[in-house]
C-alpha cells in the first residue's frame, strides 16, 4: 500500500470518527480488516523503520571500506530515511491534532 492510499485511508477513518463524535450514523467496519487504522499506522511505521536500518546499514558498509557503496547512496538513504521521519511525526501531530479536536466536540 502507497504512502498516499495509506493517508487516504486515514483522512477517511478521521473523518468517520468526526462524524460520529457529530451523531451522524457511521456504517460499522470491522477492526481488523485490511485498511484498517491500526494497521495503516503501523504500516507507516514500519515503513520509516525499514528505511533507517537500510540507511544505517549502507552507512556502516560504506565506513567499513567496502567499495559498492558510494558516498551517494550512503546520503541518499539518509535523506529518504530522514524525510520519511519528518513526514511520519507531522502525520502523528495531524492525528493528535485531529484527536484533540474530536475530543473537544464531545466535551
Amino acid at each position: 500500500m502507497s504512502s498516499v492510499d495509506s493517508l487516504d485511508s486515514l483522512m477517511t477513518q478521521l473523518r468517520a470518527l468526526a462524524d460520529q463524535a457529530q451523531g451522524v450514523k457511521v456504517p460499522e467496519k470491522s477492526p481488523s480488516g485490511p485498511d484498517s487504522f491500526a494497521n495503516t499506522l503501523k504500516g507507516m511505521v514500519d515503513s520509516v523503520n525499514n528505511q533507517q536500518s537500510q540507511a544505517n546499514t549502507l552507512q556502516s558498509d560504506f565506513a567499513g571500506g567496502d567499495k559498492s557503496v558510494s558516498l551517494s547512496q550512503v546520503m541518499v538513504a539518509s535523506q529518504k530515511a530522514d524525510l520519511s521521519f519528518q513526514t511520519m511525526l507531522q502525520v502523528r501531530n495531524k492525528l493528535v491534532s485531529a484527536y484533540q479536536d474530536i475530543m473537544n466536540i464531545q466535551a
